[in-house]
């Protein structure tokens, strides 16, 4: 029940995410998002990244400073 708001935001998101067309950036796009609107007080990468299980640091840095 407490993470049913991740559920809800995956779909909203899935026809943004489609148009990306990269694999690599559909899986990063909602941990992304979520870091954002999610728990958590501190909202840089880092600290994002550690509460994603399975994104590491790494990913996500590349996602948000790489360009289309």
């Amino acid at each position: 029940m407490v993470d049913d708001w991740r559920d809800d935001l995956r779909e909203w998101l899935d026809p943004f995410v489609a148009t990306l067309g990269d694999r690599r950036r559909e899986r990063m796009c909602p941990a992304y998002v979520e870091g954002l609107i999610g728990p958590g007080d501190r909202k840089s990468v880092q600290p994002m990244a550690m509460r994603s299980p399975g994104i590491g640091y790494d990913q996500l840095h590349h996602f948000i400073s790489a360009a289309l």
